[in-house]
């Protein structure tokens, strides 16, 4: 869900979650369902972004996490971690992922004149990875644009420069930040 063009276009409910002290939403539309955190298998030579793969009823589902694109610090999961499993449009196919959640809150909608692009200065964030902000319950919340953070992240389609001290051969690039 790109919403770059106009943000109020969302419109629908939203799963509100917390991630590295922020708060967070994405469309219930994309939710499938949340999950506590179990068994993940790390991939050798993945990016970071990929923190592992899970099982999700039988499906291999990449499991991500939203600190590295959002450049947040990194941390291990609490007691009320959870995992949300989403159905993303890439490249023109659904496209079944995890992302990492410290919290999720609950189902709500914010009402369209609440929400807007992200300014052009002042974020933290890559303005490329967040598609709109919006105010609920007294605080800001951030809508990533996860088809072009999965996008650039998981299928690489953007240029990739190395990280620094990283050697040629083995390497795994990562996306620019914008």
């Amino acid at each position: 869900m790109t919403l770059n063009s106009d943000p109020r276009a969302l419109d629908g409910d939203l799963v509100t979650f917390h991630l590295a002290g922020e708060t967070l939403a994405v469309p219930t539309a994309q939710l499938r369902e949340v999950l506590e955190p179990g068994a993940m298998t790390r991939v050798p030579g993945a990016p970071d972004f990929v923190a592992g793969l899970i099982n999700v009823r039988g499906a291999v589902v990449p499991l991500a996490d939203l600190r590295v694109p959002l450049r947040m610090p990194r941390a291990t999961g609490g007691i009320a971690a959870r995992v949300l499993v989403l159905d993303l449009d890439l490249e023109d196919q659904r496209s079944i992922v995890g992302i990492l959640a410290d919290s999720v809150h609950e189902v709500t909608r914010i009402p369209p004149e609440s929400i807007e692009r992200i300014p052009p200065v002042g974020s933290r964030w890559p303005p490329r990875y967040v598609a709109a902000v919006g105010r609920w319950s007294g605080r800001f919340v951030t809508i990533p644009d996860l088809s072009t953070i999965f996008g650039d992240f998981l299928i690489g389609r953007t240029a990739q420069p190395e990280r620094p001290g990283a050697t040629s051969a083995g390497s795994t690039p990562q996306p620019e930040h914008a």
